[in-house]
């Protein structure tokens, strides 16, 4: 979104209200937010990314605006899996809201205080297994991660275990996936057009940054402050925490959808 338009590429059948300005873009007088930054089906599937500019947004520059779009790339390959939206629809969170409202506004206990003190204390072992450098001790860390968060689940009714369990998913490991593709990026020779912006910043020193920055915001995560949002940093650092334990962990990530359970049972 540009403050006056919205352009529209990549998709499969353009909305009439659409029209071709060239270059594989369509375009339509300004309909949604210039700051927003998130993934659904806008037109109906497939999903599509529905981003602003970059200084609209909360990346504000370019290079974390493009590794955020790793992010949303990886929303709309969890919403391509066969059988996604009825999987997402048989949670039964929705409540009658037919918008997907529910995903950000679902009444999950996060005041709740023998919650958020159960969450304190696993955000904190979690912390301590991605970051031990001692390979031997990260074995006995995540066991007590583990019993830790079976714990922390099981005070939940039944509901607000699946969402937070589906936000964990959804959400957390799309943040892990950002963090990844950062790193990844660091070894891209960029093109002289996207080095040339005003306010390019290397992958090199972009990706030096990206885990350090989410395990620095988890480190501060709040449940009954932050509500919702903690599942990016949490759920990213459990994506880094199976890496030490699992690396093959990701060839079982489609198979088991809408919940991290699988990976922690073992």
């Amino acid at each position: 979104m540009t403050p006056d338009k919205e352009l529209l590429t990549h998709h499969p059948a353009p909305p009439q209200d659409f029209k071709g300005v060239g270059d594989g873009f369509y375009a339509r007088p300004r309909q949604f937010a210039t700051n927003l930054l998130a993934t659904f089906p806008a037109f109906g599937p497939p999903s599509v990314i529905v981003i602003g500019e970059p200084k609209n947004t909360s990346s504000k520059t370019s290079t974390p605006w493009l590794i955020t779009l790793m992010h949303e790339h990886f929303h709309q390959l969890q919403n391509a899996q066969p059988g996604y939206f009825q999987a997402v629809q048989d949670l039964g969170l929705s409540r009658g809201d037919t918008m997907g409202m529910w995903m950000l506004n679902y009444p999950f206990p996060y005041e709740k205080p023998e919650v958020a003190h159960s969450f304190a204390n696993l955000r904190d072992l979690l912390l301590s297994a991605v970051n031990e450098p001692d390979k031997g001790k990260v074995a006995n860390l995540a066991k007590q991660y583990v019993q830790e968060r079976k714990k922390f689940f099981a005070q939940l009714s039944s509901d607000d275990k699946k969402y937070f369990n589906f936000q964990l998913w959804q959400e957390g490991i799309a943040r892990y996936t950002q963090i990844k593709a950062a790193e990844a990026a660091a070894q891209y020779q960029p093109t002289a057009e996207y080095t040339a912006l005003f306010d390019f910043e290397p992958f090199t020193t972009y990706a030096a940054k990206a885990r350090t920055e989410t395990l620095h915001e988890l480190k501060q995560a709040d449940l009954r402050e932050w509500k919702r949002t903690v599942v990016y940093s949490f759920g990213a650092a459990e994506g880094l925490l199976l890496d030490r334990l699992n690396p093959k962990w990701k060839d079982e990530y489609f198979k088991h959808p809408l919940s991290m359970d699988s990976f922690f049972e073992n």
